[in-house]
């Protein structure tokens, strides 16, 4: 006496979706058992056709009228008829985790320049409908695994993600410095649109959300660059010292120069700047006020020795001199 062919799939992994049983040598007799949380689902020729819930069936062409009207079972035989069994996970699968897997480039209106971004976080789903679920997503395959349908999966979400957090970038609707802030509507936004795929294969999305949305680390870096420059030429532009970047040159310029000293006294750092003209305008306004203080001095001078010769000369007299003198003295 034959031995009674039993087929069930006792899974090891609630977060299976779809496994398939190893034969595709199915007997008319033989025990079915689908367990509470599993369907299973007859397949030929990428045809997805009769269905079982939870039970314990024994397959009887009563049982399954769509692979017997496709392949016209014989009646009481022992036979084997050619069919695939997919057994399909119909429990809610919470805490799956996504990431992408490279940073998605964006242009970022608010800083005015090209960023990347990397994301992260957790999702669930459920099969809602087997049919249309086996049909789209395993169909004539004759093989899809775990990994092969949670990839897909994740390729549906990164692809949401990535549509909807370009648009909130480039639209300026927020930056990627304040992302973090963004992360609650984000996450219900993109949800929307990941829903609206998944139902297309028969999936019902539980919960879906962003838990991190980052910037690499060297590209944040010169990010910080660029905003300690600005800082640097809105200061600078305060005293009057021409465009952003000319006043961000200067400084740079007179800094290195401080540092050096084989580059001499203050006086001919500033000179180097006066030298350099309109390219450096900090120099050479800072250039500008010393030389005029110079040349004060220098007219200053002169009139004092000039006054002094008039008194020797007796041209004028003491008092005169003195009174003279102290005020030149004193616009010095």
């Amino acid at each position: 006496m034959a031995l009674i062919q039993v087929i069930k799939y006792e899974a090891e992994d609630d977060n299976i979706f779809v496994w398939k049983y190893p034969s595709d040598q199915i007997r008319l007799g033989a025990q079915l058992i689908v367990n509470e949380g599993q369907k299973a689902i007859f397949v030929k020729g990428g045809q997805a056709l009769d269905i079982f819930e939870p039970g314990t069936f024994t397959l009887t062409t009563g049982n399954i009228p769509l692979i017997d009207k496709l392949i016209n079972l014989p009646f009481g035989g022992d036979t084997p008829f050619a069919a695939e069994i997919w057994y399909i996970n119909t429990t809610v699968k919470r805490d799956l985790t996504w990431g992408t897997p490279s940073p998605i480039p964006l242009m970022d209106s608010n800083l005015g320049f090209p960023v990347s971004a990397r994301s992260f976080g957790k999702w669930g789903a459920r099969i809602i409908d087997v049919r249309s679920f086996v049909t789209q997503i395993v169909g004539s395959q004759s093989f899809a695994d775990a990994t092969k349908i949670n990839d897909y999966f994740i390729g549906e979400i990164i692809q949401s993600l990535t549509s909807n957090l370009s648009s909130a970038i480039t639209s300026g609707q927020t930056s990627i410095l304040q992302i973090s802030s963004f992360l609650t509507p984000l996450s219900k936004s993109s949800a929307d649109l990941i829903k609206i795929e998944f139902d297309k294969f028969g999936v019902e999305l539980v919960n879906f959300n962003i838990e991190s949305i980052n910037i690499p680390t060297d590209e944040l870096k010169r990010i910080q660059d660029v905003f300690a420059k600005t800082l640097e030429a809105k200061e600078l532009s305060k005293v009057n010292v021409g465009a952003g970047f000319s006043a961000i040159k200067s400084f740079e310029v007179l800094n290195n120069a401080a540092e050096n000293p084989s580059e001499g006294s203050i006086g001919g750092m500033l000179g180097a700047g006066i030298g350099l003209g309109a390219g450096f305008p900090l120099g050479q306004q800072m250039g500008q006020n010393l030389t005029t203080s110079q040349n004060a001095e220098e007219s200053s001078t002169d009139k004092l020795r000039e006054l002094k010769k008039m008194l020797d000369e007796n041209l004028i007299s003491e008092e005169q001199y003195n009174l003279k003198r102290d005020k030149i003295i004193e616009e010095m």
